[in-house]
């Protein structure tokens, strides 16, 4: 399959899913995630889908459970609104980008504070 197809399919699994966890999916552990990306091999048959969510590890470990759980419906669902050959299994990681992110942002923030509180020298 073409590399074109490959990133349209993620595209509509990852906003499907985002739809779906939203609107369709009761589980409180899966409240406040957020699809950040969708990998879909070249065959289709498998998706690796990121998420995020903001809250300390245990909540994180069990929004994992709560996606593993919900596979299964979250798949049917897509095969329900998806018309293609195949239906992707998903594969749930946490994707810990966002994080990462704003640490570097909190750190390159305080470098710029320590910088305007150094006092400047003439000589330069």
């Amino acid at each position: 399959m073409s590399k074109k197809y490959e990133a349209r399919i993620s595209e509509l699994v990852r906003v499907r899913l985002a739809t779906l966890l939203e609107s369709r999916v009761s589980d409180p552990r899966v409240a406040g995630i957020t699809i950040t990306d969708v990998e879909v091999t070249s065959d289709t048959r498998y998706a690796r889908v990121y998420y995020s969510l903001i809250g300390s590890a245990e909540e994180k470990e069990a929004a994992g459970r709560g996606l593993e759980s919900a596979a299964g419906f979250l798949r049917h669902e897509l095969g329900q609104s998806l018309r293609t050959k195949r239906i992707p299994e998903l594969a749930f990681i946490y994707d810990d980008s966002l994080e990462r992110g704003e640490r570097m942002s909190r750190v390159l923030d305080d470098v710029k504070v320590r910088d305007a509180q150094r006092p400047v020298s003439g000589n330069e």
